[in-house]
Formats: C-alpha cells, structure tokens, sequence
C-alpha cells in the first residue's frame, strides 16, 4: 500500500469518526439556555465588556456564549452526558467551562490550572467550579489532590511545551502519563485533546506509536486512553 492511499484511508475514518460524533450530539443534545440562565448576567456583560478591546489572546474566552457551546460538544463527545456521578480532573482547564457543565450534569469537578490570566479566575468564580493553582511541568509529578478520578482530561493542551517552547517527546510523556496513574480510580479514562506544535504538528511518529503502545486511541489531535484500555 503506497503513501498516498494510507493517507486517504486515514482521513477517510477521521472524517467517519467526526460524522458520527455529530451525529451523536443530535442524539444526545445539551441544552445551552438553561446553563447560561444559572449564572449571573450582569457579570457576564461586566466581563464581556471590560475585555472586549484586549488585545490578549486569552480575552477570547469572554465570550461565555460561544466558549458554553465549544465545551458542550466536548461533554457530548466524551459521553459524559450520559452518566453521572464521575470525579473528572480538568487539566488546564482555563475558564472552566468545561468543568460547569460536567458540574450541571452531576459530575465532582477540579481543575488544575496556573494562576497566570485575571479573566480565567473571574470566570472560575462565575461559573462556581473548584480549581486548583498549579502549573504542569516536565518530570515532576503532579500535586496530592486528596482524591481519585474517574477522568482526567485536557482540552487544547498548553501544558506539554518545554521553556523552549518545542513540545514534549516521548521521555516526557512517558513520566507524565506514568504519574497519571497515581490519580485515576481503576478503568479510569484519560482523554486529551492536543494543540499542535511548530509545522502544524501533533506528535512526532515516534511518539504516536508510542501512545499506541500504551494502548491509546489516536485521531489527529485526539488521544485518548479509554477505560477498556487503561494507562499501563
């Protein structure tokens, strides 16, 4: 099999994979009226307007609105709208939208973030979910956090870059993924969803297969390590 046709074969089941999962939000919907109508209004318009001219990358996520329905889908594609009672750990969860809506759904909530953005903070406090200061680095574990999780998830990693700013290889991952372990009840799930690095890359191929061999789904930006498949 050439190149060529491995190619389109992989981004033939991607775009399978992305169909189906749109599918699925229809069949399982998140209603967004209800979770805005929760919180405070004034504050959001406060928020929205006090950034709405900054010129800070971050100031995006003012946009309570649009940022609700970005993690909606994430909770959709997750299945996380069909249980209940999950301890879910957010690493750098920003915002924590995320987090409110696993929060509405019944879920135990933590995020694991730095301290580093005044709007993540305001909207830590908006939305009422638990975070904790705490900034992810190469080879050191992570802090004692006092409980084990059903799910460990990161959204649009920023965590995985050294000071160089060159994304993590596989040593790294490999300590990080290891430490994980510590904090996942068994059949635990971790789910990360990967920015990419210079180039427009994810992960080197080493590292794919490394992933795999740990026993990961891959799709593009998407690992995730399901519960039938445990982190090893």
């Amino acid at each position: 099999m050439n190149l060529a046709h491995k190619i389109w074969k992989l981004l033939r089941k991607e775009s399978y994979q992305r169909g189906w999962r749109r599918f699925q939000r229809k069949l399982h919907p998140i209603l967004l009226p209800p979770l805005l109508a929760k919180l405070d209004q004034a504050r959001i318009c406060d928020i929205q307007k006090r950034y709405a001219a900054s010129p800070i990358q971050v100031s995006k996520y003012a946009n309570v609105e649009q940022w609700m329905k970005t993690n909606i889908e994430r909770v959709q594609d997750l299945h996380l709208s069909r249980s209940t009672g999950k301890e879910i750990l957010d690493l750098g969860c920003g915002g924590g939208f995320f987090l409110y809506i696993c929060q509405e759904l019944g879920h135990r909530c933590l995020g694991l973030d730095i301290d580093g953005f005044p709007l993540f903070g305001e909207l830590i406090d908006l939305l009422g979910v638990e975070r904790k200061i705490w900034e992810i680095r190469e080879f050191e574990p992570l802090p004692h956090l006092d409980r084990k999780f059903d799910w460990i998830t990161g959204f649009s990693t920023g965590f995985n870059r050294k000071k160089d700013k060159l994304l993590w290889g596989l040593p790294e991952w490999d300590f990080f993924l290891s430490d994980l372990r510590r904090h996942l009840h068994p059949g635990g799930t971790i789910f990360f969803g990967l920015n990419p690095g210079q180039g427009g890359w994810y992960y080197s191929d080493e590292l794919r297969e490394f992933f795999l061999r740990r026993g990961a789904t891959v799709e593009r930006e998407r690992i995730f390590f399901r519960s039938e498949n445990p982190v090893r």
